[in-house]
């Protein structure tokens, strides 16, 4: 992917429009930043951190199945990946990217961001739309919102995507916005 390729979310769109297009365009922006490396090059760790492209890419695979799916949901799918993490705990996926090929951990990231979707797209078919409530509340937060978890997967990808502009910096050179 290309940063020409990637989705802009509506500068007058409504609320929908406007959530649902940011989170579009990080996710994108994680492609972007990802895109024409080697398994190698994604794996590669730059000190000071052992942060790796593809433990980003597994990490916000999970995060994307942890709101959606688990918390809001309520686990109505059971992603592939699941198998190989034997329920361990948060940091499985950036101990555990590197066993896998990036062909596999961008197989795994789409079917999450597909079930987040139809997720999505369910919620927002109800009444409640954007305040519908998650069906598992988080020991963190409590019981959260649609709304909510939409902000929040922004921002982690956000987060994440500056530490992915770093990271790609560090391997190849690459920059950009």
């Amino acid at each position: 992917m290309s940063a020409d390729e990637r989705r802009w979310a509506p500068v007058q769109g409504d609320e929908v429009a406007t959530l649902r297009g940011m989170l579009e365009h990080h996710r994108d922006t994680l492609r972007w930043k990802c895109s024409g490396l080697d398994d190698e090059q994604l794996r590669r760790a730059l000190p000071p951190t052992d942060m790796t492209l593809a433990g980003l890419m597994l990490h916000l695979t999970m995060v994307e199945a942890g709101w959606f799916n688990l918390t809001f949901a309520g686990g109505i799918e059971r992603p592939d990946w699941l198998a190989h993490s034997h329920g361990a705990g948060v940091d499985w996926a950036w101990e555990h990217a590197a066993d896998h090929a990036q062909e596999q951990l961008w197989a795994w990231f789409d079917d999450a961001v597909a079930v987040s979707d139809r997720i999505v797209d369910a919620a927002l078919a109800h009444d409640a739309g954007l305040d519908a409530l998650a069906v598992n509340p988080r020991e963190d937060e409590g019981t959260v919102s649609l709304r909510w978890i939409l902000v929040h997967m922004i921002e982690e990808y956000a987060r994440h995507n500056g530490h992915a502009d770093l990271l790609r910096q560090a391997v190849d050179g690459s920059t950009g916005e």
